[in-house]
C-alpha cells in the first residue's frame, strides 16, 4: 500500500509540475503580437464632401504608419498618421480654402488615428472584419472612434478598407459653403492601406 500510494504521489506531483508548466507558456503563447507596417505608396485617405451643386472628392497622403495588434486579446496600438497639408481636391482655390479656413493644415499638419483594441476574429490568411476602436486626432482635437475594418491577410503582407464619416462642423471645423454653393457637414472618408507584416 505504501509503494502504491507513493507512485500515487509521484504521478499527481507529475502531472502538477505539466499543468504548471503549460500555464507558465500559455500567456506568452496567447500574447503573439503582429505588426503592421504601412506602406506610403499604397495607403491613403479619399473624401467626398456632398454638395448641392457637385460633390467634392479628394485624397490626404500617408506621413507614417505602423500598428501592433495582438490577435488573443485584441489589444492594438500604434498609430496612422496622414498629412493635413497634402489634401487635394483638383481645384486650387478650393484647396486654398479647404487648408486656410476648414481643416488649418498649417496649425495642425498632421491627421492621426491611435488604434486601442480591435474586435472580431482575424485570420491568420485571407479576409477578416474587425471593428476597430481608437481615437481619432484632427484639427487639434481627439475623438473617440470605432471603425468598420475588412483586413486581408497573405503570407508577407496586409491590406485594409474601412468606410466612415467625419462630422467635421460638429467637431468645430468651418463650413466652406459659399453663397450658391452649399455643401453638407459630414464628409465621407474611405481609408485604404497596404504593408508588410512583421513580429
Amino acid at each position: 500500500m505504501t509503494r502504491a500510494f507513493r507512485s500515487l504521489a509521484l504521478g499527481n506531483c507529475a502531472l502538477l509540475a505539466l499543468a504548471a508548466a503549460l500555464a507558465a507558456q500559455s500567456p506568452a503563447q496567447a500574447s503573439h503580437e503582429i505588426v503592421l507596417q504601412l506602406d506610403a505608396a499604397q495607403t491613403r485617405a479619399d473624401i467626398t464632401l456632398s454638395g448641392n451643386l457637385h460633390t467634392v472628392e479628394g485624397s490626404f497622403s500617408l506621413k507614417r504608419g505602423s500598428l501592433h495588434f495582438d490577435p488573443a486579446s485584441g489589444r492594438a496600438s500604434g498609430e496612422i498618421a496622414f498629412d493635413a497639408t497634402s489634401g487635394k481636391t483638383g481645384n486650387g482655390s478650393r484647396d486654398n480654402k479647404m487648408h486656410k479656413d476648414v481643416i488649418e493644415s498649417g496649425r495642425y499638419p498632421e491627421i492621426v488615428f491611435r488604434p486601442d483594441r480591435a474586435d472580431g476574429i482575424l485570420a491568420s490568411s485571407g479576409t477578416s472584419r474587425l471593428q476597430v476602436h481608437g481615437m481619432f486626432a484632427i484639427h487639434g482635437a481627439e475623438h473617440e472612434l470605432t471603425l468598420p475594418v475588412e483586413v486581408t491577410l497573405g503570407e508577407n503582407s496586409w491590406s485594409a478598407k474601412s468606410s466612415f464619416q467625419v462630422p467635421y462642423a460638429q467637431w468645430g471645423m468651418k463650413n466652406p459653403s459659399m453663397l450658391f454653393f452649399k455643401v453638407g457637414d459630414t464628409v465621407q472618408v474611405v481609408f485604404h492601406a497596404s504593408g508588410s507584416i512583421g513580429q
